[in-house]
């Protein structure tokens, strides 16, 4: 009689798997704005005005895209990590305004598209400068480690 039966080591996620996990949630959310956008009047967060819906909309938007665009790790946010995850995000706000042109008491408004660029930056800003310090204790760290 043979020992208790044990399972083969579980792979790690393949590429197409990663890029999903990191991706996937980008195009959730955007689905989510699509949606509201779609919306005559969708719901609202009492006492927040449009600009300050956009701010933070697009804030997160910037900051799950940021995440994808950094593999997922801190380290990952570069100047270049934060600029495509603001471009997506800026670019999506332009189309979505347009989107918004189509839809019965709706209107495309150039100050949305001012405050989704805007709140974009504002949250993926902060995190890129997170990135600068996570990989400068990460290079210092490793330096020390080898004298």
């Amino acid at each position: 009689m043979s020992g208790p039966a044990t399972l083969p080591p579980v792979p790690p996620p393949g590429p197409a798997r990663r890029r999903l996990g990191l991706w996937g949630p980008v195009a959730a959310y955007m689905v989510l704005i699509f949606t509201l956008s779609g919306m005559s009047s969708p719901p609202t967060p009492a006492g927040w005005n449009d600009k300050v819906e956009h701010l933070f909309g697009y804030g997160v938007l910037g900051l799950v895209t940021l995440r994808a665009t950094a593999g997922g790790v801190l380290s990952g946010v570069t100047g270049g990590a934060a600029a495509a995850a603001w471009t997506v995000a800026t670019a999506y706000g332009v189309t979505d305004e347009y989107h918004q042109s189509f839809v019965t008491g709706r209107t495309a408004d150039s100050a949305d598209t001012l405050a989704d660029a805007l709140g974009a930056m504002a949250a993926i800003v902060p995190v890129w400068a997170f990135g600068i310090i996570a990989r400068s204790r990460h290079s210092t760290g490793a330096a020390s480690r080898r004298r």
